[in-house]
């Protein structure tokens, strides 16, 4: 009886075993399963955020008829020298204001520079309160999702704007980490700062950038690497500026409404402006040479 009970016993023992053993098994397949659960939940997750084409805006395929027929082009911009900026007669200036001026003598209109909110640029183009956005505008995936947009003419990056006496505490991105930003509302700067998980608070445009790190009120700023290289450092009005880390690599284009006709006349213009030398002489104006797509 002893021997029977203790054999009982030994196979009692045998099979907790095994049973130990097979849900380890399915704890095994589970975390699989988990696993795979996840990595197909990040790519729906990454479609999700995967840029939506808009529609063409109505009417857009006409665009160059309608301009020619009001006999004015309407031109988005903000305060961003050397690109746009008012000289001391209140005149916009700058190498794509001037471009500006050269593409609506080429349609055989007027032009016009209409300062906008750069947040709003997609709706002021839609509604029709300008006819472009021609301001240094970085190409992004956002960007080339809700306008037509020209073939690229000019090559920049985001860049890290800092007081001179601090730049060398500054010399990556991790180092950036502890700085409160300003920025550029809706801007490339914007998304560079959203991309490196920084501090920041939005201002209306580039300049206003600046100004908030020129007055303590901001440790750094996210701004095109053109408008730093014209705007801070010596000989400028931010001599106590300077700027450090390169964030990104990126191209400008001009804007237009979705579908629109004009996005194809502007690139015949600037080949054509390209190859008679008016994009060269316009470029050594403002010391944008090196920066030019060709």
């Amino acid at each position: 009886m002893k021997k029977f009970i203790a054999l009982m016993l030994a196979l009692l023992m045998v099979g907790a075993v095994l049973a130990g053993c097979g849900e380890k098994k399915d704890d095994t397949k589970s975390e699989s399963e988990a696993k795979a659960t996840a990595d197909e939940a990040a790519t729906v997750a990454e479609t999700e955020e995967e840029v939506t084409e808009a529609p063409a805006v109505e009417g857009a395929e006409a665009d160059v008829a309608y301009i020619t027929e009001k006999g004015t082009l309407l031109v988005g911009v903000t305060d961003f020298e050397p690109m746009d900026s008012k000289d001391a007669s209140g005149e916009w200036v700058g190498f794509d204001a001037d471009m500006a001026k050269q593409f609506a003598e080429y349609l055989g209109v007027e032009v016009e520079f209409v300062e906008i909110d750069w947040d709003n640029k997609i709706l002021e183009l839609n509604n029709k309160n300008i006819d472009c956005v021609w301001n240094g505008m970085t190409l992004t995936k956002d960007v080339k999702a809700a306008m037509t947009t020209s073939d690229p003419y000019c090559n920049n990056a985001q860049v890290v704007v800092v007081n001179k006496d601090a730049a060398d505490k500054y010399k990556t991105a991790d180092d950036c980490k502890e700085l409160n930003f300003a920025v550029e509302s809706g801007s490339a700067g914007q998304e560079q700062a959203d991309a490196y998980g920084f501090v920041y608070t939005e201002v209306k445009d580039q300049a206003t950038a600046l100004m908030e790190v020129a007055a303590g009120t901001a440790d750094a700023a996210i701004i095109d690497s053109l408008m730093a290289a014209a705007m801070v450092g010596e000989g400028t009005g931010y001599e106590n500026l300077t700027y450090t880390v390169k964030l990104n690599s990126e191209e400008y284009g001009v804007g237009f409404r979705k579908g629109s006709d004009l996005a194809a006349k502007f690139n015949e213009f600037f080949k054509q402006a390209t190859a008679d030398g008016t994009v060269d002489e316009i470029a050594e104006l403002y010391k944008i040479t090196a920066a030019l797509i060709k």
